[in-house]
């Protein structure tokens, strides 16, 4: 099913880990969309209007009706525009397993993450990247399941939950900098460590994955 800009349009912000999924799977699908850029700080009509219940990036518009949530959206991108390749699994476990995996990425390491910037005092700060690594040991695992011996957790091409994670990479990058530690771990995540060079380095994310310096400086 063949697209044009004009109907297929993404509300979203470049820095935002939920907005840059949506991007990545559109670009895996060779969609053309326009995307919309939200202001931080402020919420255009067109998004409120597009979701009125969270208000929040990013809102995929395909022919002006609105659909929301990033992972949702993945899915809707992946089940409406089949002829480019599956994003999501075939087999219907390891669809399962791809969105069990989404939802922990989500619910338990992302907090986590967020939490490394958020704690107050050496202690606090020590017990949360503690908490960050753990959790990326589970995922370095969850690859070695998934992936069954291939580049990435969808085997020979990026699929779902390399969207999930990956959507994180640079935010993992900055907190790295910004903290002076490392995350990606070349003894306990050797496989992750591989597999963010090459997911940062595909034709779908490298022209819209936002380069550490630029999120740095817009944190500061």
């Amino acid at each position: 099913m063949a697209a044009t800009a004009s109907e297929v349009k993404l509300l979203g912000a470049w820095p935002s880990p939920f907005v840059l999924r949506s991007r990545i799977a559109l670009n895996i699908k060779s969609v053309e969309y326009e995307f919309l850029e939200e202001k931080f700080g402020s919420k255009s009509d067109l998004l409120l209007k597009s979701n009125p219940v969270y208000k929040k990036i990013p809102v995929l518009l395909h022919r002006d009706r609105p659909v929301c949530e990033s992972l949702i959206i993945v899915q809707y991108i992946d089940e409406t525009w089949t002829s480019g390749p599956s994003i999501l699994p075939w087999d219907p476990y390891d669809r399962a397993i791809a969105r069990y995996w989404g939802a922990y990425i989500d619910d338990k390491f992302f907090p986590s993450l967020v939490g490394i910037a958020k704690a107050e005092g050496p202690e606090a700060k020590a017990e949360a990247l503690e908490q960050a690594k753990a959790g990326l040991e589970l995922i370095e695992k969850a690859f070695k399941d998934c992936s069954k011996g291939g580049e990435f957790f969808n085997g020979d091409q990026i699929g779902y939950l390399d969207i999930a994670f990956g959507c994180y990479v640079g935010w993992i990058r900055v907190t790295e900098s910004m903290h002076g530690f490392k995350l990606f771990d070349e003894e306990k995540t050797p496989r992750l460590v591989a597999w963010s060079e090459r997911f940062c380095a595909h034709e779908a994310v490298k022209d819209v994955m936002p380069e550490t310096e630029k999120l740095i400086e817009l944190l500061k």
